[in-house]
């Protein structure tokens, strides 16, 4: 038997029973295996951990754990360098994409709101969006804590709110976006980059009091769909607001 001791530390409490939380917790283990495998026992997802100390010294995944180790497993940092210590994750992507799962397709149109390239394929299955992410660099956006314990994924992140703006702050606060923030510049159908268009260009697609009342619009370059400052723009306005405000 190999007996160890650890401790989940902040926010990787949230995958474990509550009782197991916050404390140091004893375990019996009948062989050896990886620090990687023991930490998503827990149900714990590979891509949430960024430094792991066994006995005080900083380990990689493929540590294997041995008896009387004391190990502490800490979360991603972020916004912090901590390479001189040991980084498990990849650095931060300068311009990051993600891929969220069909079911956050409201995450995905709030995240476009705010200009973060954000993808959602609803035609993919798990093994495609697996190799898609790891082919195009893609952060996985999912509440599957088993998505992102596949060996592939490199880059994600388990969403723990089940409310759409709770869920896009979690975003923007995990992965530092504030300074990505480019409201209305994407599409939100789609995900293209939006431009300016004349009145005259749209007017043929518009109802005629639209026309009337309008003036500034906006195209898709990939989908086509066409934006204007409507009644509905002033509702986006004070959800962008808002995020701010959550994020000063």
């Amino acid at each position: 038997m190999i007996n160890i001791y650890l401790r989940f530390y902040e926010e990787l409490n949230d995958f474990i029973p509550k009782h197991l939380s916050k404390k140091i917790l004893e375990k019996e283990l009948l062989l050896s295996t990886t620090v990687k495998d023991l930490v998503e026992s827990f149900n714990v997802p590979h891509t949430e951990v960024d430094l792991i100390l066994v006995n005080g010294q900083s380990v990689s995944f493929d540590y294997k754990i041995a008896d009387q180790d004391r190990v502490s497993i800490y979360p991603v940092f972020e916004s912090f360098d901590i390479s001189s210590i040991q980084h498990l994750q990849k650095k931060p992507l300068r311009n990051p994409c993600f891929f969220a799962e069909k079911y956050l397709w409201k995450l995905t149109r709030q995240l476009r709101l705010l200009g973060i390239n954000t993808i959602c394929d609803d035609a993919l299955n798990n093994y495609q969006i697996i190799d898609r992410i790891v082919t195009n660099n893609e952060i996985l956006l999912t509440r599957s804590t088993k998505q992102l314990m596949h060996n592939k994924v490199t880059r994600g992140y388990c969403i723990r709110s089940d409310k759409p703006f709770e869920q896009t702050v979690e975003v923007i606060k995990r992965f530092d976006l504030k300074r990505l923030m480019q409201p209305f510049s994407r599409c939100m159908l789609c995900n293209g980059h939006i431009y300016a268009i004349s009145k005259q260009d749209v007017q043929q697609y518009l109802e005629p009091n639209t026309i009337l009342f309008y003036d500034d619009y906006f195209k898709c370059k990939d989908c086509k769909q066409i934006y204007w400052k409507g009644s509905h723009y002033q509702q986006l306005q004070k959800f962008v607001n808002r995020v701010n405000n959550l994020l000063c």
